[in-house]
């Protein structure tokens, strides 16, 4: 299986050929722009798979098949949640939400395995994927979450949590009253149900509402640790893949 990975911050793109290389999964190239991309796509013979990160330092990735046709298969690596992932599904492999898990990934080297494509029976519509990104289609998102409490229902407003969090399996809302209340969901079900201009996942375990943002604070390791106006039974850290993605998000 030839594969390579492309992938703008060099540090991310080693760390995930490390955690392919345990899976016997060789990385045989690491590109890092699009410019770079194009160029080495149009001397070398394409690879059965691409890890394609979205957002590259010099424009989207999807530029490079604006300039040549490729015949690879994709699992699209991204921090963005926000962007409407189900095109993804129909369109490639799989793709896989920063920080990359090892059981995310090994589930999705599995599933290319599985499905192992000819490269003349991969089509992808980058175009429509595209629009997607740079134009989110309008929808509705949820307004208000029901907590059980007692033997009462609980209504909460969206405008009223100021973070998603996840603990001991269970997934709550943490609201502008100082109280958390647990909700029949998970975060990942959250990402399609609320507002991408309103919440941004800032790690695995937190998402966090623009609107209660008290401050936002310098931490180690070039990460960021968020205070929120009545939140703080725990520290909100931005993890470090995310940092980059969060500062456009507040944009």
């Amino acid at each position: 299986m030839n594969v390579i990975i492309i992938e703008d911050e060099k540090p991310a793109a080693r760390r995930l050929s490390r955690m392919l290389s345990e899976l016997a999964v060789n990385v045989t190239k690491m590109l890092h722009s699009v410019e770079e991309s194009i160029a080495w796509f149009s001397t070398n013979e394409h690879p059965d798979l691409i890890f394609l990160d979205i957002q590259l330092s010099d424009g989207l990735s999807f530029e490079i098949f604006d300039k040549l046709e490729v015949k690879s298969a994709i699992i699209f690596t991204t921090a963005y949640d926000e962007y409407a992932l189900q095109a993804f599904k129909l369109n490639s492999i799989d793709y896989l939400l920063k920080p990359i898990d090892d059981e995310d990934l090994e589930k999705a080297v599995k599933k290319y395995q599985d499905f192992a494509p000819k490269k003349d029976q991969i089509s992808i519509d980058f175009n429509d994927i595209k629009k997607l990104l740079v134009n989110p289609l309008e929808r509705e998102f949820k307004k208000r979450f029901t907590a059980k409490v007692g033997q009462h229902l609980k209504i909460i407003n969206a405008d009223e949590v100021e973070c998603f969090f996840s603990e001991n399996k269970g997934t709550y809302a943490a609201t502008t009253d100082g109280r958390n209340y647990l909700l029949d969901t998970t975060l990942e079900n959250l990402e399609n149900e609320i507002s991408p201009k309103q919440f941004f996942r800032v790690s695995r375990k937190f998402y966090v509402n623009i609107d209660h943002i008290k401050d936002i604070i310098s931490y180690t390791n070039s990460r960021l640790q968020i205070k929120m106006n009545s939140f703080k039974e725990q520290e909100i850290i931005v993890s470090r893949e995310r940092v980059k993605d969060f500062k456009l998000w507040l944009e």
